[in-house]
């Protein structure tokens, strides 16, 4: 271990989509994970995968395809999450880890699993053992870490590192704890259990009191040398760590905290947050530091008046070093494809043959409504097709007529595919509405018999001008705990909320039932 290096264990995949809304099917996973490689980060948690054979098949294909960063699955200290986390991982050879976790805390030993200290300090040795019989690093995480007894903290730190794990984890799993006393759990737990400077401490942070980066840092500060994050700070509850806010605490305050180095490549971070969050569907709030929109935005006039004098005087930060900048040179609808493709590969996007072909269909169709095709609109193509699922419903034709002296109403015709051999069925109505898009979302539902419940709609223009495309996202409730996102764009904000609730649409359907059309390489 390297004490003048921090690590950075990333786990969007795992805790940042166990976020209500948040999850992703297995291409979106992997276009996510390459961009973490990209970005820098040293661990992927890419999953939990006892929880569900998608789970399973993602860390696995991650392991798999994903090179550079350790990829890590999680595992409870039950035999059979081992050996579920010890396959998953296995294609990553010597750069597989499996986390280990235990509840520690009082409150955790009591209600949560009846067990008295001694069992469970038996059961997290057996586990550390079992999952150290498959690989060679190994995380070990009590959970609710501050929440527990000092003492017995110390002693199941202890006995995790005799029994071989490399990693300690001591996260504030409910956000509970301030970054005083979090530190100092650090530097007690350090001092004290035997054996403490053969591992890696890592802290792992909620949000829930607004603490969790303060708290992730002070830990830095005490001696933790692993933090455990995600890109824009999702996750369960109020969210996790984010990354992005660690990152560049410790690259623009390295006097304080001793120029620690990390493998973090910052230009990266801005692409990194977009992705996420297109993947997501989870918008990033404008004054979101680091990322957000505003984060280096400058209204008030002494401030504009400072920047143009001297940049550093309200700026801490350029904006260009965390990925912000000008476009490169737009696309338009004579670019041919393999302008496209060189585009795309520039943009840190990893699209196949079929893919390309697709997206260059898109982007002629986009051309032919809009002069210029910039990078953000390419970007918000390709990631849309990335989102897509097999197709059930497909949109073909959208007609609406709307005005504030008409009953808006939309005729819309749409193609069901029923198998690969068959030919798709055409169906075609027409709904009325408080609104254009409502008269929309209404005749698919007519047509498709579904009847989705609209939760959230955000509607963003993905670029510049009048002319910009627009990107709707939204939140459909089908009943039955089948909560799902769904994500269309287009130039016509019209369109793009048909395409994103047809996106939904399919999404609960493909849940259902297995779908037997594919629309691209998986």
């Amino acid at each position: 271990m390297k004490q003048d290096r921090v690590y950075f264990f990333d786990t969007t995949l795992r805790d940042g989509e166990q976020c209500p809304g948040a999850a992703m099917n297995l291409r979106e996973k992997l276009q996510v994970a390459r961009q973490l490689a990209r970005l820098g980060v040293d661990i992927i948690e890419a999953g939990f995968p006892i929880t569900s054979e998608g789970d399973f098949a993602a860390v696995q294909q991650i392991a798999r395809e994903v090179k550079g960063p350790v990829i890590c699955g999680l595992a409870r200290c039950v035999p059979k999450d081992i050996e579920a986390a010890a396959e998953a991982v296995k294609p990553a050879g010597k750069r597989a880890r499996i986390h280990v976790f235990l509840g520690t805390s009082k409150i955790h030993r009591e209600f949560k699993l009846g067990k008295a200290q001694a069992e469970i300090l038996r059961l997290a040795v057996e586990g550390v053992r079992r999952a150290k019989a498959h690989v060679e690093n190994v995380e070990f995480s009590p959970e609710d870490a501050s929440r527990t007894e000092l003492d017995f903290l110390v002693n199941i730190v202890q006995a995790a590192i005799e029994a071989g794990a490399t990693t300690i984890n001591m996260p504030d799993t409910v956000g509970y704890a301030t970054p005083a006393e979090y530190g100092e759990m650090f530097a007690h737990v350090i001092q004290h259990a035997r054996g403490a400077g053969r591992v890696v401490f890592s802290a792992h942070c909620h949000d829930d009191l607004g603490l969790a980066v303060a708290n992730s840092l002070a830990a830095v500060r005490h001696g933790a040398r692993q933090v455990e994050c995600t890109v824009n700070g999702i996750g369960e509850r109020a969210g996790n760590a984010a990354l992005e806010e660690i990152a560049m605490g410790l690259k623009t305050r390295g006097d304080f905290y001793g120029n620690l180095r990390i493998g973090i490549r910052p230009g990266e971070i801005v692409r990194t947050s977009r992705l996420v969050s297109r993947m997501t569907s989870f918008l990033v709030q404008r004054n979101k530091a680091i990322v957000g929109e505003n984060a280096f935005s400058h209204s008030a006039g002494i401030h504009q008046d400072g920047i143009l004098k001297k940049r550093e005087t309200y700026e801490i930060m350029n904006p260009e070093d965390v990925g912000w900048g000008k476009t490169e040179l737009p696309l338009t609808k004579h670019s041919g494809r393999h302008a496209v493709a060189v585009r795309l590969k520039h943009l840190g996007l990893n699209m196949s043959d079929g893919d390309v072909n697709t997206i260059f269909t898109r982007v002629k169709q986009i051309g032919d409504k809009k002069k210029f095709v910039y990078d953000d609109d390419l970007v918000a193509l390709a990631e849309g097709h990335i989102t897509e699922v097999p197709e059930t419903w497909s949109l073909e034709y959208l007609s609406v007529s709307s005005g504030n002296h008409t009953v808006p109403t939309a005729t819309v015709r749409l193609k069901r595919f029923t198998g690969p051999k068959t030919p798709p069925e055409t169906h075609q109505d027409a709904g009325i509405g408080d609104g254009p898009v409502d008269a929309a979302l209404k005749a698919i539902d007519r047509i498709t018999k579904i009847r989705g419940r609209l939760k959230d709609y955000a509607l963003r223009a993905v670029s510049q001008g009048k002319d910009a495309l627009g990107e709707v996202t939204i939140q459909a409730d089908f009943g039955n705990g089948h909560q799902l996102a769904g994500k269309g764009a287009s130039t016509d904000v019209i369109e793009a909320s048909a395409r994103a609730y047809l996106n939904a649409v399919n999404r609960y359907l493909n849940e259902r039932e297995p779908n037997p059309r594919k629309t691209g390489p998986r």
